[in-house]
């Protein structure tokens, strides 16, 4: 059986990696790769959306309120307040980013960056995996 602590690191690392790929796109931009940009986005995409996914389908099987403790629910909930309009937000990101429409894809994309600030930083530094 998973614990509490197992999920939290799972999603800590997994959060981690993704935010690497998101900076590697950012650095593709940087250096005048929007091609390789995209690339790296959809795989930010998938590999994101498919967290998302697995961590939902776990929450079905595992009792969160056996699981965890008061401290690491409400930091879960703080957490979820940034990553679940991150994950809305990243299909508009991949249509417009697809579709080639740079300025709304650019106006989302700073709204994507703030609210995935808050994802990495609630996700890695304040959920407790002890």
């Amino acid at each position: 059986m998973t614990t509490g602590p197992q999920i939290i690191l799972t999603l800590k690392i997994l959060v981690a990696t993704v935010t690497v790929l998101l900076v590697a796109s950012l650095v593709a931009l940087a250096f005048k790769r929007p091609r390789l940009h995209g690339h790296i986005n959809t795989v930010f995409f998938v590999l994101t959306m498919t967290t998302v996914a697995g961590f939902e389908v776990l929450l079905q099987f595992v009792d969160v309120s056996a699981t965890f403790n008061d401290a690491t629910r409400e930091a879960l909930r703080v957490h979820l307040c940034f990553s679940i309009p991150s994950a809305l937000l990243l299909p508009i990101m991949l249509v417009t980013g697809k579709t080639r429409r740079k300025s709304v894809h650019i106006a989302f994309g700073i709204l994507f960056g703030i609210v995935w600030a808050g994802t990495f930083v609630t996700g890695v530094f304040f959920l407790p995996h002890n």
